[in-house]
């Protein structure tokens, strides 16, 4: 974040306001459509870095054609596994991916990753950061959808909101900034999976249509008032942020 003289200072609004707001803009978030723990590894796996809509068809045709369990993964043929993984990028590393994680469930867990979930916190996460692809903030999202633990699981979209009005200064290590965001909101977040989850939602919806990385909407964006990015980033014309495209 750039430091800027003629930038006025803004009031961070409470969380559960800054919330509502967004569900006042977006609409009231469905409920997460992937949840059970090894189905949200495989989505996660799927299809690397591919958008939402490229993961969602590859996560469909993985559970049309393999199933969603560790056996089934490892039951299915590597031509099939590698045509899903390409709607993403590096398919044949994917399809590793996809395979190891069959593995460790299997060998680890049984083939079966429930009781993980009611372990404590840090254990749970552990188990679960076994897995490609799943780091803290992966493990963290699957046990809040699993609603065992309310944690503020935060995917890059809705850190980048969250650092961007003011709750933590950006940091070049991406897990001390997660931690910082988290410590900053902790004494305001609720006790409450659910909503938590829909936190998630609708910070994650915002990143990806108005607060994006580059060219973000800031005019049309609802947290504007309340925002260091844009009180810092407005005191200078030439910079362009918040126009439309």
């Amino acid at each position: 974040m750039r430091d800027n003289a003629y930038a006025m200072p803004v009031r961070l609004v409470p969380f559960p306001r800054l919330i509502d707001r967004l569900a006042q803009h977006y609409g009231e978030p469905a409920p997460p459509g992937v949840t059970q723990p090894f189905a949200m590894i495989l989505w996660e796996n799927v299809a690397y870095l591919a958008h939402d809509t490229r993961r969602a068809e590859a996560f469909a045709e993985l559970r049309a054609k393999t199933g969603l369990t560790p056996a089934g993964i490892r039951r299915a043929k590597d031509s099939l596994l590698l045509a899903i993984a390409g709607r993403g990028i590096v398919p044949a590393a994917t399809k590793e991916k996809l395979r190891r994680a069959a593995e460790i469930a299997r060998d680890s867990f049984g083939d079966d990753l429930t009781p993980i979930l009611d372990k404590p916190l840090a254990s749970a996460k552990r188990d679960l950061r076994k897995f490609p692809a799943i780091g803290e903030p992966a493990a963290e999202k699957i046990l809040l959808f699993n609603k065992r633990h309310p944690i503020l699981a935060l995917e890059s979209n809705g850190l980048r909101v969250l650092v961007r009005l003011g709750y933590a200064a950006e940091h070049k290590n991406y897990s001390t900034m997660y931690k910082n965001v988290q410590r900053m909101l902790a004494p305001q977040l609720p006790d409450d999976c659910e909503a938590l989850i829909r936190a998630h939602q609708l910070l994650r919806r915002h990143g990806q249509e108005i607060c994006k990385r580059s060219s973000p909407l800031c005019q049309t964006c609802p947290l504007r008032p309340n925002c260091n990015f844009f009180s810092e980033t407005a005191a200078v014309p030439e910079s362009g942020i918040g126009r439309r495209a």
